[in-house]
């Protein structure tokens, strides 16, 4: 299928239309459940058994393997579908990039292709395509700490930034929220610092924001597919780039990248979204099931992410990865200022109360 531009698709996007605004699951908050949000996604439904409805089977795309925080996550969300749903729905879980790099997947999905009904994205994916709201997720040294970015996706304000793309008329829709650690730069040759990154081709996804951050570190922001970022980094195409821990170890990437600098400048904020296509298949129960699978799935998140982080970096260095600490961040921050101040414009309040949150 010939995939078209996120140019193209913005200009055409319009004529999409919205199918109607489903509220998504915004966390495990009293407040903000996505029990009460699949009820009244589902028109106000009662819970039934889904397990008579006709079968379903949606294909989920994750660009990492399996034994990554988000391929477990990816793992445990298809049990839980599948057990909710009495078996009804069957999530083929198309893991390590076979379906495609996310933006592969996105303009697949997003041009009304059928072959994918879900994905695991990067929270900030759809800025691309115009939703502001999910870009101030990508934005360096927001969040301070693990616990500040649970306080947003588990208040009333994190089903406002899942609901965007149906406010803007993309079709697709948030089912739950979850993250895969901080997010650090790796490089090919030995790194004590942030002034060692000065003229370092560092891979970006081509996202505004990453362009900004990389070009405030004094580097060259250099566009590379995730998929083809191994053998960019073998042949010198770039120097380094940045993943969360676990995916940096299960990409083997240090193989040909052994220097990790534990800058931390941004949180792997992710959602797993839903095409309209996907959904319009599901009865009622069905998609009250797949809500309820994404609330346990984002506490499921939680509970794993951090553990997992941190048994994977002592297994990096007992391997003999050169692991570097930055105890002090604030020549990072004032690195990043600008793009920040770019990027917040008339979204100033809503930064704030994101910030605010820690």
């Amino acid at each position: 299928m010939k995939m078209i531009s996120r140019r193209s698709f913005l200009a055409a996007s319009a004529a999409l239309g919205a199918a109607g605004v489903l509220t998504a699951c915004g966390g495990g908050s009293s407040s903000s459940t996505a029990a009460g949000t699949a009820s009244s996604a589902a028109g106000g439904a009662a819970s039934g058994d889904a397990s008579a409805d006709p079968a379903v089977t949606l294909v989920y795309a994750e660009v990492n393997p399996l034994d990554t925080i988000v391929g477990q996550t990816a793992s445990y969300f298809k049990e839980q579908v599948e057990s909710l749903s009495g078996g009804s729905i069957t999530i083929d879980l198309q893991a390590s990039g076979v379906l495609g790099s996310e933006n592969d997947v996105l303009d697949n999905i997003l041009a009304g292709g059928d072959t994918i009904d879900l994905s695991r994205i990067s929270a900030f994916a759809l800025t691309s395509y115009g939703c502001q709201k999910s870009m101030l997720l990508s934005l360096p040294y927001t969040f301070v700490s693990r616990e500040h970015w649970w306080n947003f996706a588990n208040s009333d304000l994190a089903p406002d930034f899942l609901n965007e793309p149906q406010e803007l008329g993309l079709p697709v829709r948030g089912i739950f929220y979850g993250e895969e650690g901080f997010r650090h730069f790796f490089t090919v040759d030995p790194v004590s610092g942030i002034g060692d990154l000065a003229g370092m081709k560092l891979r970006v996804s081509n996202d505004p924001v990453m362009n900004g951050l990389v070009e405030g570190l004094g580097a060259i922001p250099t566009v590379v597919s995730f998929n083809e970022l191994y053998s960019a980094l073998q042949t010198g195409v770039v120097d380094g780039a940045e993943q969360p821990i676990a995916n940096y170890a299960s990409n083997a990437f240090p193989e040909v990248a052994n220097n990790l600098i534990l800058d931390g400048h941004t949180l792997g904020a992710i959602q797993v979204v839903i095409t309209n296509n996907a959904w319009g298949k599901l009865t009622a129960s069905q998609q009250e099931a797949v809500m309820e699978a994404g609330r346990l799935s984002q506490e499921f998140n939680a509970s794993l992410s951090e553990d997992e982080e941190n048994r994977v970096l002592e297994e990096l260095k007992a391997e003999g990865c050169n692991v570097v600490d930055v105890p002090d961040k604030s020549e990072w921050q004032a690195a990043c200022a600008q793009v920040i101040t770019d990027n917040t414009a008339g979204l100033e309040d809503l930064y704030q109360q994101l910030v605010d949150m820690a």
